[in-house]
């Protein structure tokens, strides 16, 4: 394992000094218990956006603390949940009388540990649970989990408290995003995770997981390596026969990057859905292409559409600060 690594033990620590330190007009760091908040606390009545969950994903969820999305965020050791106490602690440090809302992916670790937090909390709270990978069918397990999407569930409840919408409302509006999110992913590797100093899993260089998880998890099935358009319409498919959207239905595609594809290969998978989707009727509206949720350094990428109306590409389009994410009106 070739890393910029000096001990697994101290990775996270640093590594979140160093995001607050080069972000330092955005972002705060608290070490104990760990959590990233805004330099600003929101205006008085302000409702506070929680997120959080295993370090690994980077930018998410850190990188899009700041005005128009997150208040806080809580990271976790590496593909492990962040505790009751640091979200406590974020909540109290953020609470400025509008009430708390966690943003919460669909992991057990994840929901309970958000759960044990949000018993804690001596003011009004709320929780979105975010279950947008349509990989895994919805009556097995503990349920789908919680990817790519969150991140569009963030910056457009985000907008939205930011504007002054009140708990009830975020809340109201963070579970229509869920609902109109799907997304799945493929990898061609495995990820290393650091303590580990190997790969999760074992693939050959002609093969591919369709449906894995951003922890590395096993996905649906186990493939031949194909072209990406089969890859593309295959996800795709899986994703339109979950959401079934109308002719002229405008949407927004994202793809996703999971730490180790570039650029070039992500804007050809970018093409290769947008022409599926266009030529079923949907209207791409919207995008945003890159390294959003990762896992760690695996090579691979998820597709993420959520269909739209005009309140929802009004809250995606409006003003967002982060580190991560940004641009004005």
């Amino acid at each position: 394992m070739k890393k910029f690594i000096d001990t697994p033990e101290t990775l996270l620590h640093d590594s979140l000094s160093g995001f607050a330190l080069a972000h330092g007009d955005i972002v705060r760091y608290n070490p104990e218990p760990r959590f990233i908040r805004r330099a600003q606390i929101g205006p008085a009545g302000k409702v506070a956006l929680i997120s959080g969950g295993g370090s690994g994903h980077e930018p998410l969820h850190c990188g899009y603390v700041g005005v128009g999305m997150l208040d806080a965020a809580c990271p976790g050791q590496i593909f492990t949940s962040p505790t009751p106490d640091q979200m406590l602690a974020a909540a109290q440090a953020v609470d400025t009388g509008g009430g708390i809302l966690f943003i919460v992916k669909n992991y057990a670790g994840d929901v309970m540990n958000f759960d044990m937090a949000a018993e804690l909390l001596e003011v009004p709270h709320g929780s979105v649970l975010v279950h947008d990978d349509v990989s895994i069918p919805e009556h097995q397990g503990m349920g789908r989990r919680g990817v790519a999407g969150t991140l569009m569930v963030e910056k457009i409840v985000g907008a939205a408290a930011e504007a002054g919408a009140d708990l009830a409302a975020c809340l109201a509006l963070g579970e229509r995003v869920v609902h109109a999110t799907a997304s799945m992913g493929v990898a061609l590797t495995s990820c290393t995770v650091p303590a580990l100093g190997k790969p999760t899993f074992e693939i050959a260089g002609d093969e591919m997981e369709m449906g894995v998880g951003i922890h590395g998890e096993r996905g649906r099935e186990r493939m031949k390596l194909a072209t990406a358009k089969e890859i593309v319409d295959q996800i795709a498919t899986t994703i339109a026969d979950e959401l079934k959207p109308e002719r002229n239905q405008s949407a927004l595609l994202h793809i996703n990057g999971f730490g180790a594809t570039p650029l070039l290969e992500l804007y050809l998978i970018y093409h290769l859905a947008a022409q599926f989707f266009q030529d079923r009727g949907v209207v791409i509206a919207r995008s945003l292409v890159g390294n959003h949720t990762t896992s760690l350094d695996m090579a691979g990428c998820s597709v993420t559409l959520t269909l739209l109306d005009d309140e929802l590409i009004r809250w995606w389009d409006a003003p967002v600060h982060t580190a991560s994410l940004r641009w004005a009106c």
